[in-house]
């Protein structure tokens, strides 16, 4: 007992020296590599002549998240195939982005998803771009509070239940670096930051999964017998309903996950900021490609670690330590590597989620400035030092926010904030994204609809799921309000927000559908082909 009370203080300070380490680099890189004229474009966009390959770097650093570092690996421990199947949507997801919304956007959009839409639907922009920007701010601050959320598990590992000061502090001080680098550092240290960390974190799971398999001599089929036979489920653990089996709603659930999982990527506001970043198509369609192979072997990297974490440490011993399941990849590099692997991929786990965190920031911060205040508020008579300084303000609003709402939340898994965060892109902006870009006859009433629409069906039935309420595992336990089965609303609100954006299109009337054609015909040229306004 006292030499593992010994080895825990080890693994901490040295968690605590490494992420001290890599932050004070971090930050004060990013500082030197923030803004140095007072250009919106720079503070957006950052800059705009990288490789593909760093581009690809930075798009992989802003996705993986700690709901991918943390909760995608706890999934696959605690549910095996099923676990597994999360992280086969991705690389759809990819495929998505890659297939239908990179090139179009990049080529009509400017700084944000607002200047695209204000481009296709010229005579209601601000509207639309009020809607938009709120749609935004849900959408990054839900996923903000998710990474957050996983700080204080991270703690939890060490010092157990931590106390409600112990928990604000952390959100507090982690929150706090977070506006520093969206703030200051603008696109330029975000991407620095991105970067490093994507290199990072491909190394760490490369390392311990490969640690995992020469643990398994390189077999595959022992790796999988021996996590079935420690997950105390027998050869339930490898077939697929653990989860998501047996019941019609559980199933329905699984697939209103995926649908979000799939269609949710493709309008995540920091990773369409990231696609409007590149000079030229060709470095996009690289930055893509690069990005999918790299976000693709994390994921099979964990699944390896899911499994490992299963078959190494014990199915049962994983879900008493944290139900959830994000403690799983920390106690599989404790038996692996002791305090040291353990120290570092927590260090990691931290890394991570900062830079996500300060990616979300900052692209919620630029859609207030730049869609709200700039184009909205101001009318588009705003000058360049103001924008910046009212997007700086807003990081730091953001920041606020998400760290009152982390604590808030305190005991929601990190990947089910995620994928709300996925359902609700997918239900609101994904269909104002999709027609603005394909439908001739998409006018602004649509697009408000959709935008409106797909935000307040998707919260609407989030809050009255048994994610909210009436589960052991929901944030208010004792009370019972739940009458929406599904834990993700996907099925229903992703539906709901095209169908809204069809329906609100066939009633904006002649006028309407005369304007939207004669501004569309306009915007196809420069969709396909482009051109350089920034």
């Amino acid at each position: 007992m006292q030499s593992a009370a010994i080895a825990d203080q080890f693994s901490l300070r040295l968690t605590f020296i490494l992420f001290v380490s890599v932050v004070v680099v971090t930050l004060f890189t990013a500082l030197l590599t923030a803004p140095q004229r007072d250009e919106i474009s720079e503070f957006y966009l950052g800059n705009r002549d990288m490789s593909p390959l760093r581009n690809g770097l930075a798009m992989c650093g802003d996705y993986v998240s700690a709901a991918t570092l943390l909760g995608s690996t706890g999934l696959v421990a605690l549910n095996g195939y099923d676990g597994l199947l999360y992280l086969g949507g991705t690389m759809v997801a990819w495929m998505m982005v890659l297939l239908m919304v990179a090139e179009p956007l990049r080529n009509s959009g400017k700084f944000t998803l607002g200047d695209t839409l204000a481009l296709r639907l010229p005579h209601g922009q601000r509207s639309v771009r009020l809607a938009l920007a709120l749609c935004t701010l849900a959408v990054c601050l839900l996923y903000l509070v998710a990474q957050l959320v996983g700080s204080i598990a991270l703690l939890t590992q060490f010092i157990g239940d931590p106390s409600p000061t112990t928990r604000a502090m952390c959100v507090v001080v982690i929150g706090s670096m977070v506006v520093v680098y969206a703030a200051i550092g603008g696109m330029p240290g975000a991407t620095f930051i991105q970067v490093v960390k994507a290199v990072m974190l491909i190394a760490g799971v490369a390392i311990t999964a490969v640690m995992v398999l020469q643990h398994f001599s390189w077999n595959i089929d022992r790796l999988l017998s021996t996590a079935s036979d420690n997950s105390a489920l027998g050869d339930r653990f490898l077939e697929p309903g653990l989860r998501y089996g047996g019941t019609t709603t559980n199933k329905l659930d699984f697939f209103s996950l995926q649908l979000a999982i799939v269609l949710g990527l493709a309008a995540l506001p920091h990773i369409m900021m990231r696609l409007l970043a590149p000079r030229t198509t060709r470095v996009l369609r690289g930055s893509v490609v690069w990005a999918l192979g790299l976000v693709g072997f994390v994921c099979l990297a964990a699944g390896v670690l899911g499994l490992g974490a299963t078959a190494i440490v014990g199915r049962e011993n994983i879900a008493q330590v944290d139900p959830r399941g994000d403690a799983a990849i920390l106690l599989l590099a404790h038996k692996l590597g002791g305090a040291v692997l353990e120290a570092l991929l927590s260090s990691l786990a931290f890394i991570t989620l900062l830079a996500v965190a300060a990616g979300l920031t900052l692209a919620a911060a630029s859609s207030l400035a730049h869609d709200l205040y700039s184009e909205v508020i101001r009318k588009g008579k705003a000058k360049q030092t103001e924008e910046l300084g009212v997007a700086r303000l807003a990081a730091v609003v953001i920041g606020v926010m998400g760290m009152l709402l982390a604590l808030l939340s305190w005991g929601t898994s990190t990947a089910t904030l995620a994928f709300l965060a996925f359902a609700i892109a997918a239900s609101a902006i994904l269909p104002a994204i999709v027609y603005s870009l394909f439908w001739r006859g998409f006018t602004t009433r649509g697009a408000l609809l959709s935008l409106y629409g797909g935000l307040l069906c998707s919260v609407l039935l989030v809050v009255f799921s048994p994610i909210i309420s009436s589960q052991p595992n929901s944030v208010y336990p004792d009370a019972d309000f739940a009458w929406f089965p599904l834990q993700n609303p996907g099925i229903v609100s992703i539906p709901a927000g095209f169908l809204l954006g069809w329906l609100g299109s066939l009633a904006g009337g002649r006028g309407q559908a005369v304007t939207s054609t004669d501004a569309f015909a306009e915007f196809e040229v420069r969709a396909l082909v482009g051109t350089d306004q920034r």
